[in-house]
């Protein structure tokens, strides 16, 4: 491992991480990571590990860990969103030129639901919007 290592590593949960401090500076010049603290991105806590008590530059660089993960999620949630689109552009054209009858009588009716549940969810938000004059557009 050339380089640097940073002074905390954040091992990714579900909603949040573990965070370790790592050493490097012993003896053997190995790294040790010791973790001090969980942090929840979902309601923003940060709870000690154990009876530890975190110094003002551990939160700090905890809660930028935090604020950075969630500029993360979200442009993920976006990307994903987007590929969507894009997999519904995708499937329209197999649809069209490739789906076989069987493939068609497997999928047809879950792909209306869903699309009619999203439509429906995609006209009453918009309606909201410009009802609050927020169209975005």
């Amino acid at each position: 491992m050339g380089g640097d290592l940073p002074d905390y590593f954040f091992r990714v949960r579900e909603n949040g991480a573990a965070v370790y401090r790592v050493n490097t500076e012993n003896r053997q010049r190995r790294i040790e990571m010791e973790q001090i603290a969980v942090a929840n991105i979902r309601n923003g806590e940060i709870k000690p590990h154990g009876d530890r008590v975190l110094g003002p530059q551990d939160l700090a660089a905890i809660r930028d860990w935090m604020e950075a993960r969630a500029a993360t999620l979200a442009r993920r949630d976006i990307d994903d969103i987007h590929r969507a689109v894009d997999h519904l552009n995708l499937t329209a054209h197999w649809a069209q030129t490739r789906a076989t009858d069987a493939q068609l009588d497997e999928v047809t009716d879950a792909l209306l639901l869903a699309m009619h549940d999203l439509r429906t969810v995609l006209v009453r938000r918009k309606a909201e919007r410009l009802g609050r004059g927020t169209g975005g557009e």
